[in-house]
């Protein structure tokens, strides 16, 4: 596994169980707990979204190294770009 597997298995496994004790420690009621809940989610899609699109860039530029390509391969951009957001609405 590497590095920035770790990190991210480890970043979901904190937010779970973070998530889980502030669901059974609050003194809140359901709706203001449901809001917290969505408001956490939008957060981790959000930080998930700028981990995945930095992993995507040092991956392009890793391959444009490779290929021995310009680092300003406008296709391979472009291809990284659609693939990182087609990953993040998934």
């Amino acid at each position: 596994m590497s590095n920035d597997q770790k990190v991210i298995v480890g970043f979901l496994c904190g937010v779970a169980a973070g998530a889980l004790a502030g669901i059974l420690l609050a003194p809140n009621s359901g709706e203001e707990t449901r809001k917290i809940i969505s408001d956490k989610a939008t957060d981790l899609k959000d930080d998930l979204s700028n981990q995945l699109s930095s992993t995507f860039g040092r991956l392009s530029e890793q391959v444009n190294n490779s290929l021995g390509l310009k680092k300003n391969n406008n296709i391979v951009d472009a291809a990284t770009r659609k693939l990182a957001s087609e990953t993040v609405d998934a």
